[in-house]
């Protein structure tokens, strides 16, 4: 009998301390996602990644299913994948893209490469993390046009293709799909969008050698322009390393320049836009130059279809203004390089060009 009542005892004692509040005792194992080992190519610099949004695995995978969703657009006829194609470097061959409804935007779709490495995001630089470009295309009415509200009820409660709400929940840890979530998830996705295994990346770490004519469009590529007899510190070269350098071996400083494109910005103030002040006027964002073979149009506005009018522009001086850039310093006859050098200077160009990037399966449309 008091063997019998030991028991009892012990069990009632068992079950009080299950119910008891704050007891752990019961409660599901604490959330915790898959972290994503991020390999940064070697020359690269560290890629800066908000403490806010570390990588997980889950995440990752999350983003790129909603990279690619049309579901996030009013009319679920577009995603972010429409006007940003893997075989032309994840940008729009078009020189404007379609938004729903009929609606055209009124600037190139920028490449979407190594773009965890960059610190403003958009042509005018409007956004100032990867998060907040993920955010603005979904509502921009030119765009995917559709309030973030909507597209949190639909991910939470429609019938996708995929579950929504279980990513959601593998990804972050939470019931309640929102705004935040899912741009976190898209901006991992898009960290992981790295290029590195271009022809010349392949020279830099020496896997193989420049032809004779690539190697002669390198060293136009990192001369100074003009005669050296007028221009100080000119080297006949194409005076493209100013804006383009490849330190980090990224092709691009980040910055916003006036490139020679027009006389008066009345059509698209570019980065003027953003900050109001009237010598940022007509200056819009640097491009990569990786796999620039592959992202035409080019500019801004989508003006040059080919590499070689991208030259000829440059050769040419372009058109001065009130705030062109100081590192365009031909605008009174040009570099004045020869054809044979137009064409080692393409050539050279097209060893940034990354197939491995563009074709790679991970970031290929899930559906």
């Amino acid at each position: 009998m008091l063997g019998k009542l030991t028991n009892k005892i012990n069990t009632a004692i068992i079950l009080a301390l299950l119910f008891i509040p704050g007891c752990d005792c019961c409660k599901e194992p604490p959330f915790e996602a898959t972290p994503y080992e991020l390999e940064i190519p070697s020359l690269f610099p560290p890629m800066d990644i908000p403490a806010d949004n570390p990588m997980t695995v889950e995440g990752v995978e999350l983003g790129r299913h909603l990279f690619w969703e049309k579901g996030l657009s009013l009319d679920y006829t577009i995603s972010c994948g429409s006007c940003h194609a893997p075989d032309a470097s994840f940008s729009d061959p078009d020189q404007f893209s379609d938004g729903v409804n009929g609606a055209i935007g009124t600037r190139n779709a920028s490449a979407i490469i190594n773009l965890g490495w960059s610190n403003t995001f958009f042509w005018d630089g409007r956004a100032l993390t990867l998060e907040d470009q993920v955010r603005d295309p979904v509502e921009h009415p030119l765009e995917m046009n559709v309030a973030w509200e909507v597209v949190e009820d639909r991910l939470q409660n429609d019938d996708f293709s995929v579950d929504y709400p279980q990513m959601f929940w593998d990804a972050f840890g939470e019931e309640v799909i929102t705004e935040d979530l899912a741009v976190k998830a898209i901006a991992q996705f898009m960290r992981t969008m790295i290029s590195s295994d271009s022809k010349f990346d392949r020279f830099k770490r020496g896997e193989t050698s420049l032809t004779d004519i690539e190697s002669m469009g390198y060293q136009l590529f990192l001369r100074e322009g003009g005669d050296p007899e007028n221009v100080p510190g000119g080297e006949f070269g194409a005076d493209c390393f100013h804006c383009h350098g490849e330190a980090g071996l990224q092709f691009s400083d980040y910055l916003f320049h006036n490139n020679g494109l027009d006389a008066s910005f009345e059509n698209d103030p570019g980065r003027f836009d953003v900050t109001g002040w009237p010598l940022d006027s007509g200056l819009f964002k640097t491009p990569t130059l990786r796999n620039v073979a592959l992202s035409a149009p080019f500019m801004h506005d989508g003006r040059f279809e080919t590499l070689e009018e991208v030259i000829e522009h440059y050769n040419s001086g372009g058109v001065p203004s009130s705030t062109i850039d100081t590192f365009m310093k031909y605008t009174t006859g040009g570099l004045q390089l020869a054809p044979v050098q137009k064409e080692a200077l393409i050539a050279f160009l097209h060893t940034l060009t990354d197939t491995t990037f563009t074709n790679n399966p991970d970031f290929q449309d899930p559906f």
